[in-house]
């Protein structure tokens, strides 16, 4: 009889806010749970200090995949991303396995405003370079509209474009933040599993 595959396993977290004792204990558990990919979900650093957030992960040898919330530009993103030598999945997807991965970063407020039209719009170029892979993951900063955790903030309202992105593109896991009253909640919208990681994170097994 074959052996079953291996299940990949990632950690997915977010909205550190330039705190490096959270990115520290992520990456030791990052080690401890051997996971094969972390996923930074955006609002990582503040401006003026993008230091001790990703070297953490990198030090424990983990795969790292990042994104810009609404407190980082793309610019600083894309800095990240090239002095540590790791991918910005903003408008971009990377393939893993039977894994396609495909994001958005930003959100409908802060330094990197998009549009609804600009963050289905960048999702959707995402999307149609993994649409044929047998597993989709879409990861955004920003939480969807019309959704649980949309209604968890008077203040945060939820992004109509990743909705409209969700019902179009149908990945099987949306990981995304955004809402920090809303953290470790989960739901299922149509077929895909919403999961909102914040910054205590979540393993989530593939």
């Amino acid at each position: 009889m074959s052996k079953s595959k291996k299940p990949f396993k990632l950690l997915a977290a977010g909205d550190f806010h330039g705190d490096k004792s959270t990115a520290k204990k992520l990456a030791e558990l990052a080690e401890k749970e051997n996971v094969d990919l972390v996923i930074l979900n955006g609002d990582l650093v503040e401006e003026q200090d993008t230091s001790g957030i990703i070297g953490p992960f990198l030090a424990k040898k983990r795969k790292v995949i990042i994104l810009p919330g609404n407190h980082e530009t793309i610019a600083t993103a894309d800095f990240l991303a090239e002095l540590y030598n790791i991918t910005n999945l903003h408008g971009y997807y990377m393939k893993i396995g039977d894994i396609g991965f495909f994001g958005c970063g930003g959100a409908n407020v802060g330094l990197s405003q998009l549009s609804e039209e600009e963050i289905y719009q960048t999702l959707k170029k995402g999307f149609e370079k993994i649409k044929d892979m047998p597993k989709k993951i879409m990861v955004t900063h920003v939480h969807p509209a019309d959704t649980k955790m949309e209604m968890f903030s008077k203040f945060v309202k939820g992004s109509k474009g990743l909705r409209k992105a969700i019902d179009k593109f149908k990945p099987d896991i949306l990981i995304c933040g955004h809402v920090h009253e809303a953290e470790g909640i989960e739901e299922i919208v149509g077929k895909t599993r919403v999961l909102n990681v914040g910054k205590k994170g979540k393993i989530i097994n593939l």
